[in-house]
């Protein structure tokens, strides 16, 4: 595979996870409109996604002649048990606290994805990088001190369990740089299962089920299946940063379809990240320009300096 720093792949690698990311941000609206029990919500839309996964990889396989292995190893089941696990979080998060509690705090997924590459890979973050993750501490701050007074802070506590475990398998799939494209997808069989398990006594209660049903055949299949390639492209803060489109749309698809305001806390909180994400994404795509430009100079110009 050719470096990830070829400006080709990488354009693609933007491309690819801004699909994914504005593919997510339909998530939340989806199943709050399918007007469901939790786990029978969950239980539909994972083995939707699951039903998708096979259809796919065997078209891939079989069709198309091409060899893609779905699960690649014992790393690509690990990265698979930390997409199981947020799903089952992602989904108590959505039923105990608000949607733009929700998204606000998965925002802080890019920061995590920082110190995890920090830590685990060597990839020291920028000052910059290191100043944003300090404004959005604050902002989350403020976010989980609204939930701890409106009687929410077991949805928003589990909001940041999902931005910590979605900023792991981004960091482990970026460390492998193999195709982990199908592993959110077929892994989503796990928290399905669990679902199924705790399923009430009257079984499944979704008043609408076409929305759930659209939600796991097509919306999270095409989302994670971008989101999941991205780190073969970017860096895992980079592809972290594509989920502020969730942040920012979620938010206000539901305003259109529920009304449902957020409160100024939680608006003030939001902000502090958005504007901190903005600020940084802004910085860091002028100093790849500059990096660019440099190299660009160095290569015309070999002999000069």
């Amino acid at each position: 595979m050719p470096p990830a720093s070829d400006p080709a792949l990488h354009r693609k690698g933007l491309l690819i996870t801004a699909i994914g990311g504005l593919s997510l941000s339909f998530d939340i609206p989806l199943i709050r409109l399918s007007d469901g029990e939790v786990w029978s919500v969950l239980a539909t839309r994972s083995i939707a996604t699951f039903v998708v996964a096979l259809l796919a990889w065997s078209v891939v396989r079989f069709a198309l002649g091409r060899r893609m292995a779905l699960i690649p190893g014992p790393i690509g089941l690990l990265i698979g048990v930390l997409y199981g696990i947020n799903s089952l979080t992602f989904m108590l998060a959505v039923f105990n606290t608000s949607t733009a509690n929700v998204v606000f705090i998965l925002a802080f997924t890019s920061m995590f994805a920082a110190i995890l590459s920090w830590i685990f890979l060597g990839e020291r973050p920028s000052n910059a990088t290191l100043l944003t993750m300090g404004a959005m501490v604050a902002g989350v701050a403020l976010i989980v001190h609204d939930g701890l007074e409106s009687g929410n802070f077991f949805g928003d506590a589990m909001a940041a369990c999902s931005a910590f475990l979605l900023a792991s398998a981004i960091t482990l799939s970026r460390h492998t740089r193999l195709d982990m494209g199908f592993v959110p997808l077929v892994t989503a069989i796990f928290p399905g299962i669990a679902a199924l398990l705790l399923l009430p006594e009257a079984g499944f209660q979704v008043a609408h089920p076409g929305f759930i049903l659209f939600n796991g055949l097509i919306m999270i299949p095409l989302a994670f299946f971008c989101l999941a390639t991205g780190p073969r492209f970017l860096s895992a803060p980079e592809v972290g940063m594509f989920y502020l489109l969730e942040t920012v749309l979620a938010p206000i698809w539901v305003w259109i379809v529920f009304s449902e305001t957020p409160t100024n806390q939680t608006l003030i909180g939001g902000s502090i990240l958005i504007l901190a994400l903005l600020a940084h994404s802004i910085w860091q795509m002028r100093s790849k320009a500059r990096a660019a430009r440099d190299d660009d100079t160095a290569a015309e110009f070999p002999f000069t300096g």
